[in-house]
């Protein structure tokens, strides 16, 4: 196992997987960038290095920088969490080639699964059903006028090199398709350097569900689905786990596929194979060649460390798991706490946190790059913070997570609190009638800025009062300064395996 690993990010993943790495006695070294010389993710490393400017490409998505502060430290290997480097190809094999050792996915299989054309063709050679679509790029609008009159509308422009829900345009009818090329290029080119653009169907009131799979040199394990529905304008929201529409019949095909979609593009460490389930079918949409925003859910039903997993598949010492290992224990969610105001359009919040208390107790997971006094910068990802909860069953966990969400305090920015309240109180939520437009299609957000300002204020008067009412406050696993104790270690298995209650040695769910 490594004694030395740089993480190349910042905020609660950094701190996420600095926790696993220090359980494990890894060295940890953080980098920081000029906006973040007082972030929290600073205090959950043993020593941190600045990297450069507050802009995402002077700092964080710079290779050289990164690069120089691991060869600083004497790492022997990089973790690049989610975001900014952690599909780069050309990064992971510089990695290789200055000698670290690079804790996802070989270039190759990034660049695979980069390339959205490339992935359908490789998917598709593996028995992996596509989306109805062309494997090639639009050259213009009217070669897309073709395809989309052979495909039927609607459509879906989608980036050759995107990502995150980035560089994608939805068009309804052949008056819009032109406007909606240029745009999607424009888009394309300036988020990713590349302005291709292919077609695919716009499957209406569709499904997204996920797997996540591991891969060493020896075998693929596949996951329970997480069912990732509730977005907003493609960026994911909610998270649970398991799907309430997928039946144990169809996980079995869906976990298949995605192991031998995987093993087609000769992968290696954490991955998930996105899906869309339409009309009781289930289709490829994209794979992320990375650890997921929402890989807490996964963690808590079944009891498994994602994180210690990559680090030792990284490392040559291989899962710890099998299949027939594997199974997961009642349902969990998750709520993404974004720094967004959703009563004037999601518009980002930067600023100081004057106030935070997160919620706590039993089954109750917060994985936070915050605290009190914390600054959000201008310059990053708003996600402040992710509120998990675990359950025995769905209904109780949307009980549980609407007790938490209210709960949850966060003052001197505006957040997304008050859709998350929004939303898991719609009757479609409760009864798991979930498709991936259903934000805009219900008007949550319309509903929102309609309450007005009393009545936003009265709810951030109860949740005060709830939050005032509760016996401990604090994060569910706060950054430790020594090493860990087998009390914190004892801790953390539980609420890995069972949302906070104790688990009995050998026991398998």
């Amino acid at each position: 196992m490594f004694r030395r690993l740089l993480i190349a990010n910042r905020g609660e993943i950094a701190i996420r997987v600095a926790r696993t790495a220090r359980e494990m006695g890894i060295h940890c070294v953080g980098v920081f960038s000029e906006a973040d010389r007082r972030a929290l993710h600073r205090r959950a490393m043993d020593e941190s290095v600045e990297i450069g400017g507050p802009l995402p490409a002077d700092s964080y998505l710079n290779i050289a920088h990164v690069l120089r502060a691991a060869h600083q430290a004497g790492v022997e290997a990089i973790h690049p969490g989610y975001g900014f480097l952690s599909e780069n190809p050309t990064f992971a094999a510089r990695c290789a080639e200055e000698g670290f050792v690079f804790v996802g996915p070989p270039a190759e299989a990034l660049a695979l699964s980069g390339d959205k054309i490339a992935a359908r063709r490789t998917m598709s050679a593996a028995g992996v059903p596509v989306t109805q679509g062309v494997d090639r790029v639009i050259q213009s609008p009217d070669d897309a006028h073709v395809v989309a009159g052979e495909i039927g509308y609607p459509v879906l422009f989608k980036a050759t090199a995107g990502g995150g829900g980035i560089g994608m345009a939805r068009v309804d009818r052949p008056s819009e398709l032109a406007r909606a090329f240029e745009a999607a290029r424009d888009v394309a080119l300036a988020n990713f350097g590349n302005p291709d653009l292919f077609l695919e169907k716009f499957l209406q009131r569709a499904r997204h569900v996920e797997i996540q799979v591991l891969v060493d040199a020896r075998r693929a394990v596949g996951f329970v689905e997480r069912e990732c529905s509730v977005q907003r304008r493609h960026q994911k929201l909610v998270e649970e786990t398991p799907s309430p529409a997928v039946s144990r019949a169809l996980r079995s095909r869906l976990i298949d596929v995605a192991v031998r979609g995987l093993q087609a593009m000769r992968y290696r460490n954490a991955g998930t194979v996105e899906f869309l389930l339409h009309d009781r079918r289930f289709t490829f949409n994209e794979v992320n060649a990375r650890l997921q925003v929402e890989h807490p859910i996964t963690e808590a039903v079944t009891g498994v460390d994602l994180v210690r997993q990559q680090l030792r598949i990284a490392a040559g010492d291989g899962l710890e798991v099998s299949p027939s290992e594997v199974a997961h224990r009642g349902h969990a969610i998750e709520c993404r706490v974004n720094a967004e105001d959703p009563i004037r359009n999601f518009l980002p919040s930067p600023g100081r946190i004057v106030a935070y208390r997160a919620p706590s107790g039993p089954g109750v997971r917060v994985d936070s790059g915050v605290t009190d006094g914390s600054v959000i910068p201008p310059f990053y990802d708003p996600l402040v913070a992710k509120l998990i909860v675990h359950r025995r069953s769905r209904t109780l966990a949307i009980e549980q997570m609407r007790r938490s969400v209210d709960a949850f305090e966060i003052r001197g920015i505006h957040t997304n609190l008050p859709f998350h309240r929004a939303i898991l109180r719609t009757s479609a939520f409760t009864r798991g009638d979930l498709w991936t437009t259903m934000v805009a299609d219900l008007r949550i957000a319309e509903k929102i800025r309609g309450r007005g300002p009393w009545e936003e204020r009265i709810a951030a008067i109860a949740a005060a009062l709830v939050a005032a009412d509760r016996l401990s406050m604090g994060p569910t696993f706060p950054v430790e300064r020594s090493p860990t104790s087998k009390w914190a270690l004892a801790g953390r298995q539980s609420q890995l395996a069972g949302g906070g209650h104790a688990v009995p040695p050998r026991r398998r769910w």
